[in-house]
């Protein structure tokens, strides 16, 4: 074996420092480089830095994203968030390990080519199910899109070599414009091949438009989206756009100057096809109109506060922000005491959007009142919950908006010094905070003098590495500190003795995106919407088998009913909604005849829930509750930081229990025993982790204990737990053999034109075999 080549790890420690608590950026970087942790570069970086080989073997083995075996060429991640559970991410990750021949227990297959992970959420929930393949997105997949997935991975490899980006002409007289979403869901679902498309036809035709590209739109489920606002006409949207349909859509609306000089074969194409109109109307096919259908009933009842301008303002483009009032929130309260700004946010009713809801303005009003010159301010994005994307989408589109909310905190409370704490799996959300970061430190609007006062602010940035536990604010700081992410008790609180050991406000994105709008119009404004104890508005993301999900922001108090019907147009595939999961692995699943509940703190407590950050998975008749209390359970478990025994061992022993459920082996007293151990694991945590990992359990206990007992007696009402279904093939069968060409274990022989059987001793329940037949013969009892 050749020796490794150290001189990175050498690099590396002179950029990012040789303090200990350096060692998790250090830690990335190096599994960056070699994709993975080497021994060799792991005592390397112990013999350059203070980092003991202590503290790297601590946290590289506490974090899940490091890996310390080698891996294949290329990673394919299986999001398991939620929306992708339900509908099948384990079907699909099997289906991966079966193509490439992944040996039980293994992660990669024998030609080294492909290594599988499965990933906790990949934020991308309005695509689900949802794999990356070396960061290229593919969604909405089945277990028999597969091969299709890895052909065409393969295929785009072999075609990666660079293209000339083009950039079209500025345009003469008056122009209008076109806007494209590049958030990470419009990115997976195609838009950047649109946006190349659209480039190309500008600059091939000298058509009088300028492209410019913003951020989340919120309707995740017609992305790719595209808004055309000509220069002497009305806006129109179209949804679902792709690249072939872009250039004709375009022309119709910007038509080209005179007589182009230079057509490119291309141009001529799409202009021919024009005037024959051999591909018929795409306007017809991908126009929608706003102000009425589908489009105003997703828009109708949401009210854009954190998410003001969405889709208007390209995401790191500052002269944009500021032309749409950004920064003059900072501006005025430069003009107020900290004590003024204080007083406007206890006003305004505001708290924090991370989970809890404390009031952000006692929280800062104790920061400010604990002695001391250095004092910290932190954002907490490390969106950990399977199936929530609302802090993606924030730091991705409004990056401005959310520096501008830490730059008034910090006047409030009287740092300095702050640092963005985002996920690593949300790298476009890093990529656009760096860059805005800056800007801003170019224009003066952090830094030394901040607007030209006297106030200095330093903001950086630290990626997690993946610990669902940092989302926990004691954890986070440890994270930050170096250390592995393990919560304290509490007192002291953070706004006492928090990051270093000094007094410090860690707040949630949303939060943060929110003050610039209550500082523009007023707390009375704010506090207006909303409820009597939860004023304001959520941002949620919304998920599932829905039809129409997204990112939404409603005022508080708005009913499940109206976001799951009248917002998200109702269950998707004609089934009917059964419940509605909310604030991910530390909520609870309110049934459906609770769905006039409305959202607000103490509401969804008293059915058993909670806000939390803001998922909102939408679930149907054909989802068993047992199963999906078992995986937030086994979510939690495995995230449990293993501080306090309750959390430690007591959900070792509730999963315990819910996989005996959920194969056909319960015991009459598991319900009992799982009930008490829930509320014994509930009240005797150390942290916040522990004392909401029981809620899915208990809420599921609560309103859909029937599923619980059935499972006792061998029936999964929903079809869902494999253990206790079977497949069978019906009369309806005409012989066609799809299904017995889609199995990949050959439980279905193949007997053309006579009705089929299957072999369930072979059969995985893989579902390959329902999914292609054609009469709907093959059905689950």
């Amino acid at each position: 074996m050749s020796q490794l080549d150290l001189s990175f790890v050498d690099r590396t420690v002179e950029q990012l420092g040789r303090r200990a608590d350096a060692v998790i950026p250090i830690l990335q970087a190096i599994q960056q480089h070699y994709r993975y942790l080497p021994q060799e570069a792991l005592e390397r970086v112990c013999e350059l830095t203070e980092i003991t080989p202590a503290s790297i073997a601590g946290v590289s083995t506490f974090y899940t994203q490091f890996r310390h075996r080698p891996v294949g060429q290329h990673m394919i991640s299986v999001c398991h968030g939620t929306a992708c559970h339900v509908k099948g991410a384990g079907l699909v990750q099997a289906a991966f390990e079966r193509q490439l021949h992944i040996a039980p227990g293994g992660d990669t297959d024998p030609q080294g080519l492909f290594t599988i992970e499965k990933v906790a959420c990949l934020g991308c929930c309005t695509l689900a199910p949802v794999v990356q393949i070396d960061g290229v997105t593919y969604g909405h997949l089945t277990p028999g899109m597969v091969g299709d997935v890895l052909d065409d991975f393969l295929h785009h490899q072999q075609d990666a070599s660079p293209k000339h980006e083009l950039s079209a002409k500025a345009p003469r007289g008056p122009v209008g414009e076109i806007r494209i979403g590049l958030g990470s869901c419009c990115v997976a679902n195609g838009s950047a091949k649109v946006l190349q498309a659209i480039r190309e036809t500008l600059s091939e035709s000298d058509a009088p438009a300028v492209v410019k590209r913003v951020g989340c739109v919120g309707m995740c489920h017609q992305t790719p989206l595209l808004e055309l606002i000509p220069a002497d006409g009305p806006s129109r949207l179209f949804a679902r756009v792709t690249a072939d349909d872009a250039p004709s859509i375009v022309l119709r609306h910007f038509k080209p100057r005179g007589i182009v000089r230079r057509l490119g074969h291309s141009m001529a194409r799409w202009l021919d096809r024009l005037a024959t109109d051999e591909i018929g109307d795409p306007i017809a096919r991908h126009a929608i109109e706003v102000g009425e259908g589908p489009v105003c009933a997703f828009l109708g009842p949401q009210k854009h506060l954190a998410t003001e301008y969405c889709g208007q303002i390209d995401p790191t483009d500052l002269d944009q922000y500021l032309a749409h009032g950004g920064f003059e929130a900072l501006r005025r309260c430069n003009t107020l005491s900290p004590e003024q700004i204080i007083a406007q946010v206890q006003a305004a009713g505001l708290r924090g959007r991370g989970g809890a809801g404390f009031p952000t303005g006692i929280k800062w009003a104790k920061v400010r009142s604990v002695p001391g010159e250095k004092k910290y301010i932190i954002c907490n994005g490390d969106e950990g919950d399977p199936g929530a994307f609302m802090d993606r989408m924030l730091l991705e589109s409004f990056p401005y908006r959310i520096i501008e909310g830490m730059a008034i905190a910090a006047r409030a409370v009287g740092a300095e010094e702050g640092f963005f704490y985002i996920r690593a799996e949300y790298p476009l959300a890093v990529k656009r905070i760096a860059e805005a970061l800056a800007v801003c430190e170019d224009r003066g609007l952090v830094g030394q003098r901040v607007m030209g006062t006297d106030v200095r602010l330093r903001l950086s940035i630290k990626e997690g590495a993946g610990a669902f536990v940092c989302g926990e604010e004691t954890a986070l700081l440890a994270s930050i500190e170096g250390k592995r992410g393990m919560p304290r008790l509490r007192p002291p609180y953070p706004a006492e003795s928090g990051l270093w050991g000094l007094p410090t406000s860690v707040n949630n994105v949303e939060t943060y995106a929110l003050l610039p709008w209550i500082f523009r119009h007023g707390s009375d404004a704010f506090a207006q919407l909303g409820t009597e104890k939860s004023k304001g508005t959520k941002v949620f993301a919304l998920a599932g088998k829905i039809r129409r999900g997204g990112l939404i922001e409603v005022p508080m108090g708005v009913t499940i009913q109206q976001i799951v019907d009248q917002v998200g147009g109702g269950v998707a595939g004609g089934k009917s909604f059964k419940a509605v999961q909310v604030g991910g692995p530390s909520g609870g699943c309110v049934p459906a005849e609770l769905a006039e509940t409305h959202v607000d703190y103490e509401a969804l407590a008293a059915v058993g829930a909670i806000m939390g950050s803001g998922g909102l998975v939408v679930l149907d008749e054909s989802d068993c509750m047992v199963d999906i209390a078992r995986y937030f359970l086994r979510f939690t478990q495995d995230q449990s930081c293993g501080k306090c025994t309750f959390c430690r061992i007591g959900t070792r022993r509730m999963l315990d229990i819910l996989d005996r459920i959920c194969t056909g082996e319960g015991k009459p007293c598991d319900i009992e025993d799982l009930e008490q151990l829930a509320l014994t694991v509930k009240s005797a945590s150390l942290c916040g982790l522990g004392g909401t990992a029981p809620n899915p359990v208990l809420s599921t206990l609560r309103y859909f204990r029937s599923e619980y007992e059935a499972h006792l007696e061998g029936r999964c009402p929903a079809g869902k737990c494999e253990k206790l279904i079977r497949y069978r093939i019906t009369e309806k069968c005409i012989g066609c053999t799809l299904c017995a060409q889609q199995c990949p274990v050959d439980a279905i022989a193949m007997t053309p034109y006579c009705r089929h059987t299957i072999d369930l001793t072979k059969c995985t329940r893989c579902d390959m075999c329902r999914q292609a037949c054609p009469t709907e013969a093959v059905v689950v009892e």
